[in-house]
């Protein structure tokens, strides 16, 4: 299957993260797109289609041009050096603090500001920050005024036209007076200034997608017989042979790597691509990737994956994939999706956002008429409300109207609702991957955090998935405890253990291909089948040319097809008691044998449960195993009797999902197999560990890097504070608005304080944020 095409794209006139969701929005509805990635700081968008078939430029251009903004596509290889456009506010920044730091120490220090002289130069120097530093608030509020909407744009622009206009024509038609072209240049610069800040602290929430970005090596040493000596076999001037050319090591870029090239990996080297080891041993370095500390040690036929460190030996790997087909782009895929995604609880501050520069502006037209035309009333109601606040030197005359309009305008803060919820998770996405956990979505993260029980499936999970055939018993027979070696030297042509092997080699279940290593004998089966959560069956030729079908499978599904497990019931019953699983070997409804197959609990099983417990879920065991086994398993992880359920089906494991859903709880499922997908997807959040089938990684909402358990409490543990951050960062926004807006319009904050203000409070959601990064599991 083709990895998903990429278009980068050129987006102008954003402003502020709550500019980029709109953008994203905007793109994520055009049919075929599988996913958008934008940044603000370097004007980018970077959109992933569902196939290149589905690629439609054209549409993605006119959807992100009707919600108020620019775009063009860029040439291969331009995205990179967009970001050089990182510092773009840094020279509104210079500028408009140079311009606001003098008029502030002309009218202050100096006490200049009823000067003739110095209002002209006053005008001028103001009017410089209007045309070039206020040029993109303009534009952006421009933009989206012809599509219908308003942004933060919006109120800056109007603020800070209002203070100009105001004082231009005060001066120009000599009216006298105090004039605000000081609080004009202000409320630009420190909005600026708070963009900056913005940009700069935006860009350590995304760091660990940076590192992953940076992890793949730009080349790699293919090797290669050169071509000059490789078609030389024979010396036509000696008529000798020639030997044979070596092979060489030759640097080229990484993009020109096919599946099946062999490379060449020196102590040190960063792993180009994903790849099998063909030659050497070595430690690999795969932290990044994983969140694991401990090198894995390498030998032939172990995996590398692209962007790991070969730590101490040369090591020769075959590619097996490349680009967008390695593990590596498909974890930086995850994270952007995870950064860029919404939650549901995004949609309240969505909500307000998209009423919020309406109804402000009418507030501050509302507040600039009373206090222009009613000034005695407004001075009345301010000098009531300073004796519980404080009391402050309310504006005057028919300017008070101007500058308390102003005030209001800039004072709103629509970007910190915009904020609150994806700059906590684009922290919590980071913070995870640094940990070896993938997270889905913002919707996964949500849910994460709102979880109340974890439900554990057995092999594989909380066990370690690499079950070993322990013993094995013939009806009435007990039992006999064996090694391979003792098992291959008894075993006859027919046996019944060769015909387990035989049924139980084409299945890739864990079980399955622990019976199929104790014969290598072949075993003629004719249609053979897997039954999902059951077993394996399959027709087997008698001597007398007849077909009879051979099962090997689970005890329910055994005796529900007839066969007789009486003879059997004291090795069920010895080996079920220690944690074994119980698999028989049955023909039609003659039992032929028995296996007990132990597999090792997880080292920190018992730790993660205790853990879980201790934070506050209830925690459960579903198995397809017996009730005996099950019980034994759950008496080592700590997990209560009456939370174990036994010989359940696949399906009917989400089921069981879904009936303690209907009882109130919000069900975490815990599995890696094909069998466990229903549930994954059932479960209001899906956890799929590292050795995951493909399909159960597909349904799950978390995807847990590192090969233990132990991530599962710290991924909850992290969703919940994640759900707390975007709680506080939302209750701030809506306080600091509810605040600030009513105290500009009744004259107590200046414009100035209130364009600091605005800066100062996307900064607090910002902050707040970034402290998920830092998060540790108590």
């Amino acid at each position: 299957m083709s990895a998903p095409a990429t278009t980068e794209l050129r987006v102008t006139g954003m402003t502020c993260n709550n500019c980029a969701r709109k953008v994203t929005e905007a793109a994520q509805k055009t049919a075929g797109v599988h996913s958008v990635s934008v940044s603000v700081t370097a004007e980018h968008a970077s959109v992933r289609w569902n196939s290149a078939a589905a690629k439609n430029i054209p549409a993605v251009l006119a959807a992100i041009s009707r919600a108020g903004f620019a775009a063009k596509e860029l040439p291969a290889g331009d995205a990179a050096a967009e970001s050089s456009r990182q510092n773009r506010w840094q020279w509104n920044l210079i500028l408009g603090l140079a311009v606001t730091g003098a008029l502030m120490i002309g009218e202050w220090v100096f006490g200049l500001a009823l000067q003739p002289w110095f209002q002209w130069l006053a005008f001028a120097l103001a009017g410089v920050v209007q045309i070039f530093c206020g040029a993109q608030f303009y534009a952006g509020a421009w933009r989206q005024l012809k599509v219908g909407e308003s942004n933060m744009d919006t109120l800056v622009a109007l603020g800070s036209t209002t203070a100009f206009g105001y004082s231009a024509w005060a001066l120009l038609s000599g009216a006298g007076g105090h004039v605000f072209f000081m609080e004009a240049a202000a409320i630009i610069s420190l909005v600026s200034t708070g963009h900056w800040l913005e940009a700069r602290v935006s860009d350590q929430a995304s760091g660990a997608l940076k590192s992953l970005l940076n992890l793949a090596p730009q080349t790699a040493r293919r090797i290669q017989v050169a071509a000059s000596t490789a078609a030389k076999s024979f010396d036509i001037r000696s008529f000798k042979p020639v030997a044979p050319a070596q092979p060489v090591e030759v640097e080229v870029p990484v993009a020109d790597l096919k599946i099946d090239d062999r490379i060449a990996l020196r102590p040190g080297d960063r792993v180009p691509v994903d790849g099998l080891v063909l030659e050497g041993e070595s430690a690999v370095d795969e932290a990044m990737l994983t969140g694991e500390s401990v090198p894995a040690d390498k030998n032939p036929g172990g995996e590398l994956f692209a962007g790991t460190v070969n730590l101490n030996g040369r090591l020769v790997m075959r590619v097996t994939a490349t680009g967008e087909a390695t593990a590596l782009a498909h974890i930086i895929a995850a994270v952007q999706r995870a950064q860029t995604s919404r939650a549901d609880i995004q949609r309240l501050g969505d909500r307000i956002s998209n009423v919020f520069v309406p109804v402000i502006v009418v507030i501050a037209l509302a507040a600039g008429l009373w206090w222009g035309l009613a000034p005695a009333s407004a001075n009345h109601v301010h000098d009531f409300l300073a004796r519980f606040f404080w009391h402050a030197h309310a504006p005057a005359g028919l300017a008070a109207g101007f500058i308390i309009a102003s005030a209001v305008l800039i004072v709103a803060c629509p970007c910190a609702m915009g904020l609150a919820t994806p700059a906590a998770i684009m922290a919590s996405a980071n913070s995870a991957a640094r940990r070896g956990i993938l997270i889905r979505d913002g919707v996964a993260l949500e849910k994460a955090g709102g979880i109340t029980a974890v439900i554990f499936d057995k092999t594989g999970t909380l066990t370690v998935g690499k079950p070993e055939v322990t013993a094995i018993g013939a009806p009435n027979s007990g039992t006999a405890r064996f090694d391979s070696r003792s098992v291959h030297a008894g075993l006859e042509p027919g046996a019944p253990l060769a015909l387990a092997a035989a049924l139980a080699r084409n299945s890739t279940h864990p079980i399955s291909q622990a019976i199929a290593k104790i014969s290598a004998e072949k075993v003629e089966i004719a249609d053979w089948k897997e039954i999902r959560g059951a077993g394996v069956e399959g027709k087997v030729k008698l001597p007398d040319g007849g077909w009879q079908t051979a099962r090997l499978g689970s005890l329910r599904w055994l005796k529900e097809s007839g066969a007789l497990l009486t003879a059997g019931e004291p090795f069920i019953a010895e080996w079920s008691g220690q944690g074994a699983t119980i698999v028989g070997l049955a023909m039609e409804t003659k039992l032929l044998g028995l296996f007990a197959v132990r597999d090792i609990v997880k080292a920190g099983a018992a730790k993660v449960v205790k853990q879980l417990r201790q934070q506050g879920f209830k925690t459960y065991l579903v198995t397809g195993d017996n009730a005996l086994t099950a019980a034994g398993i759950a008496k080592q992880v700590g997990i209560a009797p009456e939370n174990v359920f036994a010989e359940v089906r696949p399906e009917q494991k989400a089921e069981f999902v879904k009936k303690l859903q209907v009882a109130g709880e919000r069900v975490a499922f815990v599995g890696d197999g094909i069998n466990d997908a229903p549930a994954l997807t059932q479960a209001d959040l899906g956890i799929a560990v590292s050795r995951a089938s493909d399909i159960a990684r597909e349904a799950a909402d978390i995807i847990l890097l590192k090969s233990e358990i132990e991530a599962v409490p710290e991924a909850l543990g992290l969703a919940r504070a994640t759900l707390r951050t975007i709680r506080q960062n939302l209750f701030w926004a809506f306080f600091y608005n509810s605040l600030g807006v009513p105290l500009a319009a009744l004259g107590f904050i200046s414009p100035i304080f209130c364009a600091a203000a605005m800066g100062f409070s996307d900064l607090i959601v910002i902050g707040n944020a970034l402290r998920l990064l830092r998060w540790r599991q108590k």
